[in-house]
C-alpha cells in the first residue's frame, strides 16, 4: 500500500525543527510594559524628590547659579501652576489633572507589552507622580501645594526634574510610534509543499 503525499524522513525531521521553531518564536512574547513602567517611575520619582530637597537645601530663593552661562542655570521658586511654571492660580485644577494623568498611564501601560513602551511610560508616569507629590504635600494646604522647581532655562521658564522625565518620555513614545509605522508587518508563517504544489496555512492561535 503507498501513502499519497508522503515526504521523505529527513524532510519530516527538517519540517518538524522548523515548525518547533516557529511556534517557540511566536511563544515568546515581550515583556508586559507595566512592570518595567513602575520600575522607571520609582527611580524617576526618586530622582524628583532628591533633586528638590537638595535645591530647597543648597539654593536661595532669587538667586542664580549659571550652570552654562545663561542658557542653564540653577534658581528656585516654588511653583503654584504647572509644569514650566504656567497657570498659576489654580492649582487643585493641575492636582486632578496630575492624578488622571498617572491614571491613565498606568491604564496604557497595562494593555502593553515592551521595554521601550515601559519605559517612556515609566518616565512619564515618574514625572507626573513627581509633581502630584508636590501638589499634595507641600504647603501652602493639601492638593494646592506649590511645585518646587529649580532648573532656568535662560529667561523662559524654570522646571524640574519632573518636568525632564515627562517630556523624555512623550519623546521616546513619539520615537516608537515612528519606527513602528516604518517597520514592516509580520506575515502568518506559511508551510508550503513545493513537491506537490499544496500550501498549508497555520491557523494555530496559541499564543
Amino acid at each position: 500500500m503507498t501513502t499519497r503525499n508522503a515526504r521523505p524522513p529527513s524532510e519530516a525531521v527538517a519540517g518538524g525543527v522548523a515548525e518547533a521553531s516557529s511556534r517557540r518564536a511566536i511563544g515568546r512574547r515581550p515583556p508586559r510594559a507595566l512592570g518595567i513602567a513602575v520600575a522607571v517611575a520609582a527611580l524617576g520619582l526618586i530622582l524628583d524628590q532628591a533633586t528638590k530637597m537638595l535645591a530647597v537645601a543648597q539654593l536661595s530663593p532669587g538667586s542664580r547659579v549659571p550652570i552654562i552661562g545663561d542658557l542653564l542655570s540653577l534658581s528656585l521658586v516654588h511653583n503654584p501652576g504647572a509644569a514650566f511654571s504656567i497657570g498659576s492660580g489654580a492649582a487643585w485644577v493641575f492636582t486632578v489633572i496630575g492624578v488622571l494623568a498617572a491614571a491613565v498611564t498606568i491604564g496604557i501601560a497595562v494593555r502593553l507589552r515592551g521595554i521601550g513602551w515601559g519605559i517612556a511610560l515609566g518616565l512619564i508616569l515618574g514625572g507626573a507622580i513627581g509633581n502630584l507629590v508636590d501638589r499634595l504635600m507641600k504647603p501652602p494646604s493639601f492638593g494646592q501645594g506649590h511645585v518646587t522647581d529649580f532648573i532656568a532655562y535662560g529667561d523662559l521658564f524654570i522646571g524640574n526634574m519632573a518636568d525632564v522625565l515627562v517630556v523624555s518620555g512623550v519623546a521616546l513614545l513619539c520615537l516608537i510610534l515612528i519606527v513602528s509605522s516604518w517597520r514592516p508587518k509580520p506575515h502568518a508563517p506559511q508551510n508550503a509543499d513545493s513537491e506537490h504544489g499544496s500550501l498549508h496555512v497555520r491557523t494555530d492561535t496559541n499564543p
